[in-house]
């Protein structure tokens, strides 16, 4: 669409058309532009803009009747126009705010997340964990269990199963029984925990290579000089790391909203299909891997996702950061007939503080 004098009027007309399809899911007329809209120029102009419009294939008829309905092309025409995002009002951020201090450990901010950007935005949101470079140990706590035995008395028991309470950087939390190959006493269990928690601690966010801590674990179980506390603390050792690689592992999304995509009514028969899709994850994850873009707000319309069961859905996302991870995303997907303006500012900004939470 050429941007003279009559290419600015068409666009006006197209966003009346998108903002009026949006929000009452008809067909759009020319008489209903010049009642709802104040375009200045009458309606017989409008019905001649409305022609062009849909020769340009920006807008469509689905039926007989004199109304039009955006295209895949023409949502996507009116997203690149839109200049500048608006921002939030001041008590939806401090809303945000409020949402995110509340929370506690990722798992809590994520799903805090999507439930909050559903409700701003009406739409079913999303968020993808974040994958961790390095998963670290923010708090380890070992706790006897099953004390007894020979050689224990009441003064010393002797321990043979431990619970490892493990708490990563990320929030994540793991009990892990660990069955010790000899027995120990409370005193030195307790004198265990510390230095594992100072090895893994330490090592977790300015070292890029795990072999490092390998060789920090190997060098201070070669200080511990009984064979048995030293063996028990190796079983130890490598419970935690096992629990931190999978925290580190870990590459799933959050949803939150589904009951949405069915009262937004536009999919009919091919709701089953992409409620089906989204539960699996694949697709999300997948499109989520092609999406490296640098800017603060994408938006994928209809067919352009690549994936027949998204071709009647639009997405919006953002990627956010975490501490220690790349990056990755949160943002809503619903019909094409969505309220970009609205959802875009709203996925920006929830990014924003989250990123922002999650660096603190």
């Amino acid at each position: 669409m050429s941007m003279d004098k009559a290419g600015d009027r068409r666009l006006d007309v197209l966003r009346a058309i998108v903002s009026d399809y949006v929000e009452t899911q008809e067909p759009v007329g020319s008489k209903a532009l010049v009642e709802r809209h104040s375009l200045g120029v009458s309606a017989a102009t409008i019905r001649n803009d409305m022609a062009v419009l849909e020769e340009e294939g920006l807008i469509r008829q689905p039926h007989t009747s004199a109304g039009r309905i955006p295209t895949d092309k023409g949502y996507r025409f009116f997203v690149d126009q839109i200049d500048q995002i608006k921002p939030l009002s001041a008590p939806e951020r401090r809303a945000i705010t409020e949402f995110f201090e509340q929370a506690v450990g990722l798992e809590d901010v994520m799903e805090r997340t999507v439930r909050l950007l559903a409700h701003l935005t009406h739409q079913t949101a999303m968020i993808e964990f974040p994958a961790f470079s390095q998963s670290g140990l923010r708090h380890l706590e070992l706790v006897p269990l099953g004390s007894g035995g020979a050689g224990a008395t009441a003064a010393t028991p002797v321990i043979k199963k431990v619970l490892a309470i493990v708490i990563s950087l990320t929030g994540r939390v793991d009990q892990i029984l660990v069955d010790l190959p000899t027995s120990l006493s409370e005193n030195t269990l307790n004198e265990l925990a510390t230095p594992l928690e100072n090895l893994f601690g330490e090592t977790s966010t300015d070292q890029p290579d795990s072999s490092r801590t390998n060789q920090d674990i190997e060098a201070w179980l070669s200080t511990l000089s009984d064979p048995d506390t030293r063996e028990s603390a190796q079983i130890l050792a490598e419970a935690i790391a096992t629990a931190l690689a999978q925290g580190q592992a870990e590459t799933r999304i959050v949803l939150a909203g589904m009951a949405n995509l069915a009262r937004a009514g536009d999919f009919q028969d091919t709701l089953t299909p992409l409620v089906e899709a989204l539960e699996e994850q694949v697709v999300l994850l997948n499109l989520f891997n092609e999406m490296r873009e640098p800017e603060a707000v994408s938006v994928i319309i209809g067919q352009e996702s690549g994936h027949e069961v998204l071709r009647d859905t639009a997405i919006v996302s953002s990627r956010y950061d975490a501490t220690g991870a790349s990056a990755a995303h949160v943002g809503v997907i619903g019909p094409t007939r969505m309220d970009y303006p609205g959802s875009m500012s709203a996925v920006r900004a929830v990014a924003r503080y989250l990123s922002r939470f999650l660096h603190q």
